[in-house]
């Protein structure tokens, strides 16, 4: 007997035999395109949903800036670079190295929304792993329970640093259940301090993948949340162990890698020294998998990758730190009187020279971290050739040099370089948000405050001493150093007081991690913010007066940035109470 069903649309005819009272009920299928609970409360599911809040650190979806590797909020507003390009391209992160921004800043709202979104799949995570399938056993459940508390800590970890006043939402507060009323007017340390503290707690020391966030990972963030604190006691015990007997997810004791530019070669990711780091893969068939964060930050160069865009140009200021006396020490570690920025000191550059101008070398002693963070004319660029200001775009307004980290090998272009997208800036290089030397030196920073002066500059030399590895030296195409390179240890003498072993360390976590996104961070966190951006600011409008035109820091203000006015206008302010001078 034949039977036709018209539902909706479709006309289903039916061969069946005997009674035309069969049951159909089979036509009632779930909808497709559509997750479903028993998809999501499976192990594969619930791996998905983790993975979700992972792919969240590159700020997919809102904007190159929103990202945690923090290039504009940590670097270019801590000094460290300026914004470059043109005037009127991405004029809307201008501001932000002006200290000029305001609330209706669309980059603003870019930040808070990425970061949140990271929240919300942290969340998801820890809302549906309670209702997992049988077949989840209670370690896996604690495994990806703890990984997202550790991701939802990072992530309102740069929420508090970059608006300090933020609401906490969990995962027991949702859509339609009072994610609308929570207020900004509790400070949320102790929650990021829990979350880190728990998966600490809880997470194995090895992962299945390198990218995976380990015990050790969450206790070097939760130190670092001490330090914002100033719980310099806590810091250091959580630093003592980590030192002793931290491993990466894949199995390997934490350590310095040999060579300096071997940290942001895409060969030698996932290494001893990445503690965390973005995991990135060009070419799987859409640039969605590769990292976007950084592929404005190329020179302008035909010849250099992708030829886009030479934003994030490293300052004057800042080229200009890595120079060093005879002996390698720093010209003014103290920083007492920028001696480094006066004329007698300040690194020789090509501001608005022509590419076929002349140009002398500087041949004074420099630390060879120099010229691997920046990019200068008449040296190797990786294995691009030497660089030239042909490679640079409008340098009256960013300035002569090219930021160098992160940027690809010739030799990798066609493995590394995503050819899915308008750029090849689209790139599968790891980004590392925390690595090895970055706890050494906070750990140093302890020791100053609660510890022993003796025991920060060992830590400090260990890092100095990788600095000076001369087969880490950039070299010319006969093998020569490229330049005039002296770096040495410090001396006793230099940590002979607690106030001048504090100046040591925080002058070498301004060379060590430079372009990385922590200097504005620590500025604000050492309480100096003001003083320095503003001396900062006084030399670099020397060079690139348009560009800083009308920039000032103002102390009780500048420290962290205005909440996004589309924010407050969505909830009112009533909820939502704006930061101090905004």
């Amino acid at each position: 007997m034949k039977k036709t069903i018209i539902r909706g649309a479709s006309l289903i005819v039916l061969l069946t035999t005997g009674s035309i009272a069969c049951k159909d009920s089979f036509l009632d299928v779930a909808p497709t395109g559509q997750l479903v609970s028993s998809l999501l409360t499976s192990k594969d599911g619930l791996e998905g949903l983790l993975i979700s809040a992972y792919a969240q650190l590159n700020g997919r979806g809102y904007s190159q800036t929103a990202s945690s590797t923090n290039w504009l909020y940590g670097s270019i507003m801590g000094g460290d670079a300026n914004k470059g390009s043109d005037p009127s391209d991405f004029n809307g992160i201008t501001p932000f190295e002006t200290y000029q921004i305001t609330a209706a800043n669309s980059e603003l709202n870019a930040r808070w929304n990425a970061l949140y979104e990271g929240v919300s799949r942290a969340n998801s995570v820890l809302r549906t792993v309670p209702n997992a399938v049988a077949t989840v056993t209670d370690a896996v459940k604690l495994r990806l329970t703890g990984e997202a508390r550790f991701l939802r800590g990072l992530y309102y970890f740069d929420l508090k640093r970059t608006f300090n006043m933020v609401p906490y939402i969990d995962e027991t507060v949702d859509y339609g259940a009072g994610i609308t009323e929570v207020q900004n007017n509790v400070d949320i340390w102790p929650q990021i301090e829990a979350d880190f503290k728990f998966a600490y707690d809880n997470l194995p020391a090895a992962q299945t993948q390198a990218g995976q966030a380990n015990k050790w990972a969450a206790a070097s963030y939760l130190a670092k949340v001490y330090m914002h604190e100033k719980k310099y006691a806590e810091a250091k015990a959580l630093f003592d162990l980590i030192i002793a007997s931290g491993t990466t997810s894949n199995g390997k004791k934490y350590g310095l890698v040999p060579q300096y530019a071997q940290i942001f070669n895409a060969a030698n990711e996932n290494n001893e020294e990445t503690i965390f780091s973005t995991q990135n893969v060009a070419n799987a068939g859409s640039s969605d998998a590769a990292s976007n964060d950084l592929n404005l930050n190329y020179p302008y160069s035909g010849v250099i990758g992708p030829g886009c865009c030479d934003f994030f140009k490293p300052s004057f200021d800042l080229a200009n730190s890595f120079r060093t006396d005879a002996t390698g020490l720093p010209i003014d570690v103290a920083q007492t009187n920028g001696a480094y920025d006066s004329p007698t000191n300040e690194l020789k550059s090509d501001l608005g020279l022509l590419p076929s101008d002349a140009f002398t070398p500087d041949t004074r002693t420099v630390d060879p971290r120099l010229d691997h963070t920046v990019g200068r004319r008449g040296i190797p660029y990786l294995d691009w050739g030497p660089f030239t200001s042909a490679w640079t775009r409008n340098q009256l307004f960013g300035g002569p040099y090219s930021t160098k980290k992160y940027v690809y090998y010739l030799a990798q272009q066609s493995q590394v370089g995503d050819v899915s997208n308008w750029t090849k800036g689209w790139s599968a290089t790891n980004v590392v948000l925390m690595r090895y030397a970055d706890v050494l030196l906070l750990a140093a920073e302890a020791e100053v405050e609660v510890g022993s002066v003796e025991t920060a500059r060992r830590y400090v030399n260990l890092v100095r001493a990788r600095a000076a590895n001369p087969a880490g030296f950039v070299k010319t195409a006969a093998g020569a150093p490229a330049a005039n390179y002296v770096v040495s240890q410090y001396p006793a003498t230099t940590f002979a007081s607690k106030d001048a072993a504090r100046a040591a360390v925080r002058f070498e976590r301004k060379l060590e991690l430079a372009e990385e996104g922590h200097r504005f961070f620590d500025l604000v966190r050492w309480g100096i913010a003001a003083p320095a951006l503003n001396a900062f600011l006084t030399y670099e409008k020397t060079k690139l007066p348009n560009a800083y035109s009308g920039a000032a820091f103002v102390a009780g203000k500048n420290e962290y940035l205005p909440l996004p006015q589309t924010q407050i206008d969505l909830q009112s302010t009533s909820i939502l109470k704006q930061n101090p001078g905004y």
